[in-house]
C-alpha cells in the first residue's frame, strides 16, 4: 500500500499507528493511515482485516 521512503509500519508492527494520514476525519473521529489501519481519537483503531486494538499507553 505504502509508496513512501521509508515505508510506513506494517500493520502487525508495534508502531502501526504511525504511519502516514491519507484520509483525515478529524471532524468526526478518525483517520485512514497509509497501511489502512482506521485510526479512531479515543485511541482505537482497526486493521484492514476488521479487528479492533486499543494502542498501547
Amino acid at each position: 500500500m505504502c509508496d513512501h521512503s521509508p515505508a510506513c509500519p506494517q500493520t502487525t508492527d508495534a508502531n502501526c499507528c504511525s504511519a502516514h494520514v491519507t484520509a483525515d476525519h478529524s471532524e468526526q473521529g478518525w483517520c485512514r493511515l497509509c497501511n489502512g489501519i482506521v485510526l479512531f481519537d479515543d485511541g482505537h483503531y482497526l486493521t484492514p482485516d476488521g479487528r479492533a486494538h486499543l494502542l498501547a499507553g
